[in-house]
């Protein structure tokens, strides 16, 4: 565990079994928090470095769906001093129990009490991994710790005709931290004491009490009508006792951040948003920045050469404008515009890439032409290949087609010329 101070131990639990059924094809062969993000990182780096930045250096990832490609990655990436005790260990299903996989995310951690029992820790920290965003923990665990709770909720302030997109935090009019109710996406929620128009969503992260969270996960588990789930059985088990708060992620404060992209929280669960969080990197002030040395984001993209833009003369111009360009690209008499283009791509003579995520390893042949879409790992492109131009030709050969219009091509896909 993580000591801050004398403050209390701390241990870290990462829920990365994810499905991500919402995010296909691109979790067709991979589990969600592996999915690629921004060029060089995977979804769970965010998690991860959020946690090692805010000082816990002790952490266990559980991992069920696909999930060879997220254990690879944590397990060379992830490497921490051992002289100190500390560690980042993937923890697959382990059916320490019974027979039985994960039910939920609850089920998770009860299968695996274990690494709790063994650390001993005062404060179990249990995060999501499929989030973007920035945030210091430490900062929730010290509210935590001075208000007394069992469980503390991060929540993010959303305009209140979302709400029935999420988990929905009612706090009590006298106490703003004490949560009063939590509904899953109600269409007559209450609006906030100080803010009429918002909700208070959760963001899947909490902050327990060791004792408190083992307590409430064994006696789910008894429960043959819970669906085992920290945000649908645990939290609300915890707010009928009296003892969960809330966390108002608004006021975390992180060092080297701007008022711009304060609160920034990106749940990169469908295709569509998954897109617009690569939009939001690549604008001239982005919205969220991946260029704060003061709150790193750490990860490893293999041992790639610095990118290359070649050709210049005779209508061959090898250029990227407003785009994120990764180590190990060749852009070869190609124009790639709006566009996060991750390791190791060849986009070759002649060819257009507009307002797109390429994948690693993806190779676009020349008079080629890329308009919204997403092309996964080590996809083929031949001379000649439109993709996002024609909607209903991109049906028609099976790629993924979003309702606002973005095309996805799915890992290792072969295109005919």
């Amino acid at each position: 565990m993580a000591y801050r101070s004398g403050g209390p131990k701390v241990l870290v639990i990462v829920l990365a079994g994810g499905e991500g059924k919402r995010l296909m094809p691109l979790t067709a062969d991979r589990a969600k928090p592996a999915v690629p993000f921004g060029g060089i990182y995977r979804l769970i780096d965010f998690a991860l470095s959020n946690v090692v930045n805010s000082g816990y250096l002790k952490i266990v990832v559980l991992t069920q769906y696909k999930s060879h490609s997220l254990d690879r990655h944590v397990t060379k990436t992830w490497r921490m001093s051992t002289m100190l005790g500390n560690y980042v260990a993937p923890i697959p299903a382990q059916q320490r129990i019974d027979k039985s996989w994960y039910q939920g995310s609850a089920d998770a951690i009860f299968q695996s009490l274990n690494t709790i029992t063994d650390e001993r820790p005062d404060i179990v920290v249990v995060v999501g991994a499929d989030h973007v965003y920035r945030m210091d923990f430490s900062q929730m665990v010290d509210q935590h710790v001075e208000s007394g709770a069992g469980v503390t909720v991060a929540a993010i302030r959303q305009p209140i005709g979302m709400a029935d997109q999420f988990g929905v935090i009612e706090v009590e009019a006298d106490d703003h931290t004490r949560i009063k109710a939590f509904r899953e996406k109600p269409t007559d929620p209450d609006g906030l004491p100080d803010s009429p128009d918002e909700i208070l969503a959760s963001m899947g992260n909490y902050v327990f009490d060791a004792d408190v969270l083992q307590e409430a996960v064994t006696r789910d588990s008894e429960d043959e009508d819970s669906t085992h789930d920290m945000g649908g059985d645990i939290v609300p088990a915890l707010v009928k006792e009296g003892s969960a708060y809330t966390y108002d992620f608004k006021k975390n404060v992180i060092p080297g951040g701007t008022e711009r992209d304060q609160g920034y929280w990106r749940d990169v669960g469908t295709i569509d948003s998954y897109f617009d969080a690569h939009m939001d990197l690549i604008s001239i002030h982005p919205v969220f920045s991946l260029y704060n040395y003061d709150w790193p984001l750490y990860t490893s993209y293999g041992p790639y050469p610095p990118a290359k833009f070649v050709h210049g003369a005779s209508g061959r111009f090898g250029e990227a404008l407003s785009s994120m360009v990764s180590p190990g690209v060749i852009i070869s008499g190609a124009r790639v515009n709006a566009s996060v283009v991750s390791p190791d791509v060849r986009v070759h003579s002649y060819t257009e890439v507009d307002d797109s995520v390429i994948l690693d390893g993806v190779e676009i042949g020349r008079n080629c032409r890329v308009r919204r879409a997403i092309i996964d790992k080590n996809v083929r492109l031949p001379e000649g290949t439109t993709i996002g131009i024609d909607v209903d030709r991109d049906k028609e050969r099976g790629f993924t087609v979003t309702e606002s219009g973005i095309t996805v091509v799915g890992k290792g896909t072969v295109i005919e010329p």
